[in-house]
């Protein structure tokens, strides 16, 4: 069954941290529902990112998305904004980790974080393993992701995947 994800591009460089993502001073504040934290995703990075960005849009960024705290706000917040999937050059391993138990699709590219410009449309087959800017023309391959962990991703994560599987994919 086919998978594709289809958004406008959100382009960001190196280094994003969970911090830029949104702000750890939002980890004490008198915030009881996440989707309360919704305004403040990338405050500091992308103006009002929260008003701005539309379901399936995609992310593209360059090495190391998501370093610094390992709280899952960040991943959590980006899917409930309607992030579709995050391509990124590299990625540290607790924001990687902690995206796909929760359900948003993490892709290592190369290239397309290279020629992408803000707004460009991006499309990703999850299951043939392409993404590809529909804008530039640019096609890249990259390496599927196994198939529990896809079963994850479409379940909308691990918590999800238990509750209707009844059991861990793996």
């Amino acid at each position: 069954m086919a998978w594709i994800i289809k958004g406008r591009a959100w382009v960001l460089g190196d280094d994003v941290s969970t911090d830029h993502i949104i702000s750890g001073k939002y980890k004490f504040a008198k915030i009881n529902r996440l989707e309360d934290m919704l305004p403040h995703v990338f405050e500091e990075v992308i103006p009002n990112f929260y008003k701005r960005v539309r379901p399936g849009d995609v992310i593209v960024a360059g090495k190391g998305f998501g370093y610094g705290s390992s709280r899952e706000h960040a991943p959590r917040l980006l899917k409930l904004s309607g992030i579709g999937a995050v391509l990124a050059e590299s990625f540290h391993r607790i924001f990687y980790r902690n995206a796909i138990n929760i359900g948003l699709p993490v892709i290592v590219v190369r290239e397309i974080p290279r020629v992408t410009k803000e707004g460009d449309v991006i499309e990703v087959d999850m299951e043939e393993g392409v993404v590809k800017n529909l804008t530039r023309g640019v096609e890249e391959r990259f390496k599927p992701l196994p198939q529990q962990l896809l079963a994850v991703l479409r379940e909308g994560g691990i918590v999800e995947y238990v509750a209707k599987m009844g059991r861990l994919p793996w």
